[in-house]
């Protein structure tokens, strides 16, 4: 500056600018609107900083922490909204009913929509809200504090599960029509119940219970997805491949339908949908059981990601040692069949139904872990087995011909008929149960019936049939003649004979 200007002689002016938390804000819309999610939150935390009693600036920042997964965050801010800065800004009741459902937490979910709807008959997201409020009411279980006492009812449900993953079918049959009586409107116990009866082979009676849910709670995803796992196993391509094009488009908001979405696609085959779906519960913090980080691995080491993979084996391990060896890489491992499932076995032993005690003794027999069974602490107390069940026993423990024994000639023959089902059913997983348990009911009733089971491949060929007829999969009688070398005749004479025996 020249000396002697003018402008030396005036008094120097600094026009200062100091950002306000509107500044911010508007600057955090910006982005927001730009899908700038990480540049919004910064913009707009300064802003609440500035103005921390402003209401639409904490509305807003409680926004984009939703869309950042960061559900708590943004609770805790609407919770202060509407406790302190302004409760009359209802719209925060629905953006915590949309948190809370994202959290798993579907009664709190159930109660701030309510409470949206009733404060707001016209409000900007009526519509919206009512679209939540039918997807949590889809699965009435979800609320079910708002619908029963249910104390009992977890405990049966958890008892029906346990029952199901041990192979426990029939009990977990009686368990859960159990619970249906008592609460008429728990669509979770229809479903099991339709699952426990397709494992069964009782595949009319698992169909219609399905289809009872679906007329009664159109859309249910649960039922859905066990339709799909019907008809795959059923090997019904072409509706299998209807359903899960249907599947592919559904978007569900709860993490259980999200679990039970990812699991179907991986047990049908469709691993790059399921890993997707289960890929991204375990990304906003989803605590699975290990049959959740089972279909991970599984879908994961499918779809080439390895270390995800590996990661959720090891989960699975944490619950379940015995799996070790059985990892989706593991190019020699053996099929899992209850038959080396120590605890499903365990379990079928503690039956308070004898097919069921047979079983899991025809299980024990063919076990590379028969000794842990044998000496295992919760094996059953041959003392409360029946007759029958304590002959069978001894014949599995005289296998190896140390005992004195005498063999019984209709268990022994009983047992044979169970070998040569499983040399063309094997391993023994959750499907072929319903076929050796439908045996051993028909040799449990044969048996009191005075029937020696002479012709083993008859009666072996003539239960395949008849459980293959149930199920409604085809097989020919020629087919089943050519396998177990009998003639036309004798198949048909002893399918009669099975049938008679079958309850």
């Amino acid at each position: 500056m020249r000396k002697g200007s003018k402008l030396s002689s005036q008094e120097a002016k600094v026009l200062s600018f100091v950002p306000t938390g509107e500044y911010y804000y508007n600057k955090g819309m910006k982005a927001y609107q730009r899908r700038e999610l990480k540049k919004s939150l910064k913009y707009l935390n300064r802003a609440f900083q500035l103005e921390p009693i402003e209401p639409m600036i904490a509305c807003q920042l409680s926004i984009v922490y939703t869309e950042l997964g960061e559900y708590k965050r943004s609770n805790d801010l609407l919770h202060n909204i509407l406790e302190d800065l302004d409760p009359h800004m209802t719209e925060c009741h629905y953006f915590l009913a949309n948190n809370y459902a994202h959290l798993g937490l579907f009664k709190e979910a159930y109660e701030q929509v309510s409470t949206y709807l009733d404060k707001e008959e016209y409000g900007e997201f009526v519509e919206d809200a009512e679209d939540l409020l039918e997807l949590l009411e889809l699965d009435s279980d979800l609320i079910v504090d708002d619908l029963y006492e249910h104390d009992e009812l977890i405990v049966q449900q958890e008892k029906a599960r346990e029952l199901l993953e041990s192979g426990h079918f029939q009990k977990a049959v009686d368990t859960l029509q159990g619970v249906i009586r008592d609460y008429p409107e728990f669509w979770s116990a229809y479903n099991n119940l339709a699952l426990a009866y397709f494992y069964l082979g009782e595949v009319d009676k698992a169909s219609a219970t399905l289809e009872e849910v679906l007329e009664k709670n159109p859309g249910n995803l649960h039922a859905l997805c066990n339709t799909a796992v019907f008809y795959f196993y059923q090997k019904r391509h072409d509706e299998l491949e209807g359903l899960i094009q249907g599947l592919e488009k559904v978007r569900p908001l709860l993490h259980e339908h999200r679990y039970k979405l990812g699991a179907t696609f991986a047990l049908v085959g469709h691993s790059k949908r399921a890993y997707d779906w289960l890929k991204s519960l375990q990304k906003i913090g989803f605590e699975g059981d290990a049959s959740f980080y089972y279909w991970l691995s599984y879908s994961a080491y499918e779809t080439g990601h390895e270390d995800t993979a590996r990661n959720a084996w090891k989960k699975v391990l944490e619950v379940n040692p015995e799996k070790e060896g059985l990892e989706p890489w593991n190019d020699q491992k053996q099929a899992d069949g209850f038959e080396n499932h120590v605890t499903s076995i365990l379990k079928k032993l503690q039956s308070e139904y004898t097919e069921e005690k047979l079983f899991g003794l025809f299980l024990t027999s063919i076990s590379d872990n028969q000794r842990a069974i044998l000496t295992h602490a919760d094996f059953c107390d041959v003392e409360d087995l029946s007759i029958v069940e304590k002959v069978y026993l001894a014949q599995v423990l005289n296998s190896n011909g140390n005992s004195s024994i005498k063999v019984n000639q209709e268990i022994q023959n009983m047992h044979q008929v169970a070998l040569h089902l499983y040399g063309d059913h094997h391993p023994i997983t959750s499907v072929e149960s319903g076929l050796f348990l439908t045996w051993f009911t028909i040799a449990y009733r044969g048996i009191k019936e005075r029937e020696t089971f002479k012709n083993a491949k008859a009666f072996a060929a003539a239960t395949e049939f008849v459980w293959n007829r149930l199920r409604n999969e085809k097989v020919t009688k020629k087919q089943l003649c050519d396998r177990f070398d009998l003639s036309t005749s004798t198949l048909t004479k002893y399918i009669a004979v099975v049938e008679s025996y079958l309850p």
